[in-house]
């Protein structure tokens, strides 16, 4: 593969850490604050006398202004790499937070979130190419470090909001731009280094890159494979983000802070099994980590409507920890697939992920309505069974040349 000067596939001699760790924390404020929408669901479907069908469209247009744009950031970054467009993203949510805390109708509703969700769809792809730039040749490590954050963030929402948001009122949404603040100060110093990163690149040309061995429709095929993958996992995922609250309230009766607390549970499972998948994919085969998984979720996730209260703060550990490892092993396992497209290909699968994830939440919701929400958990149980298609795709070697 022919490799130029602006290309950021290439692999630095070293990890830098720093960037990495930099990188990491802003993924974790960013996603603090998505997390932070489904969080309210609680407080606004009564305020606003939503339905579950509302509350699903406001996940739905959040997640599509995350999602659509992202495969077109990735691949105008592909060719003309954007240093600040981070801070700029940034700047987007930060409109959002302030609109969804003054918001009245819901309809204002949902252009806040469309805000928050244009900020992260310019966030996502790019954060991801200065992980791969950062990572010295550790891809999985470094994709594992970058979305420990973004994990640990989403797991972060439901407590703040138990904390914060529920005693103090929507109104309270608006100190968490103060966060939005914090990330753009961070990530203008990461934009500085990634400028001069690539700028090293136009002088020194030292490249190692990934040899894709497969035809075309191999490669159309597997990613095809990868995309039902992230559907699996990410309409599960939305199941219990957007629906986990209210099916404790309404199953076992809890309060609505103690709903929000199992929910910080699973989310702090899937930050801690989010750093597994890529270090171990480094060494054994990214196939194999995709492979458990997602099949892996599976057992846990078919006993879990029928468990107890006690059970379920159980189950919804090895769940989280479970299916957390497989973003990064998948994301990574692409980019090797497609050589050189390290934004195109982080845009996508990011995009799709969080379109998977409102489209789920809407279609969810509405089944919700027209059922319950304990059928919808029955349902979202054999989602996992999914990953059985995992053994289609095929082994990549790494080659350098």
């Amino acid at each position: 593969m022919t490799e130029n000067t602006s290309n950021t596939t290439a692999i630095i001699e070293k990890t830098v850490f720093p960037i990495l760790f930099a990188l990491s924390f802003s993924h974790l404020l960013n996603d603090t604050i998505q997390s932070l929408i489904p969080a309210i669901y609680p407080i606004i479907k009564t305020s606003y006398h939503l339905s579950f069908s509302q509350i699903g469209l406001i996940t739905l247009t959040f997640q599509l202004a995350a999602s659509l744009l992202q495969p077109f950031v990735g691949l105008y970054t592909d060719k003309k790499p954007q240093p600040y467009s981070l801070a700029v993203g940034m700047g987007f949510t930060l409109i959002g937070l302030i609109s969804l805390s003054q918001a009245t109708h819901f309809y204002t509703i949902l252009l806040s979130v469309c805000f928050i969700g244009i900020g992260s769809s310019i966030f996502h792809p790019e954060a991801s190419r200065m992980a791969h730039a950062a990572s010295g040749g550790k891809r999985g490590l470094a994709q594992s470090v970058f979305q420990l954050g973004g994990n640990a963030g989403s797991s972060l929402g439901p407590l703040l909001a138990a904390w914060i948001i529920v005693p103090y009122g929507q109104f309270s949404v608006i100190w968490f731009s103060v966060i939005a603040l914090l990330a753009i100060i961070i990530l203008s110093y990461v934009g500085r280094w990634y400028k001069g990163f690539m700028l090293s690149r136009s002088k020194k040309i030292n490249i190692q890159s990934v040899v894709n061995q497969f035809s075309k429709g191999k490669v159309i095929f597997s990613v095809c494979i990868l995309l039902l993958l992230i559907f699996s996992k990410y309409f599960y995922m939305a199941s219990l983000t957007n629906y986990f609250t209210f099916y404790l309230i309404d199953k076992f009766h809890v309060s609505v802070q103690t709903s929000q607390v199992y929910l910080f549970v699973f989310l702090f499972s899937v930050a801690a099994g989010t750093l597994l998948g890529g270090p171990i994919g480094d060494k054994i085969g990214r196939k194999y980590v995709i492979w458990a998984s997602i099949l892996g979720t599976a057992p846990f996730a078919l006993l879990l409507p029928h468990a107890n209260l006690f059970w379920v703060g159980v189950l919804i550990v090895p769940i989280g920890m479970i299916l957390a490892s497989a973003f990064s092993a998948i994301l990574v396992y692409a980019q090797e697939l497609i050589p050189g497209k390290v934004g195109l290909v982080a845009g996508l699968f990011f995009g799709f992920a969080f379109g998977m994830g409102g489209i789920g939440s809407a279609l969810l919701g509405k089944l919700a309505d027209s059922t319950s929400i304990e059928y919808v958990f029955n349902v979202c149980a054999f989602l996992p069974l999914i990953g059985l298609l995992t053994g289609f795709l095929p082994n990549i070697e790494t080659k350098k040349k």
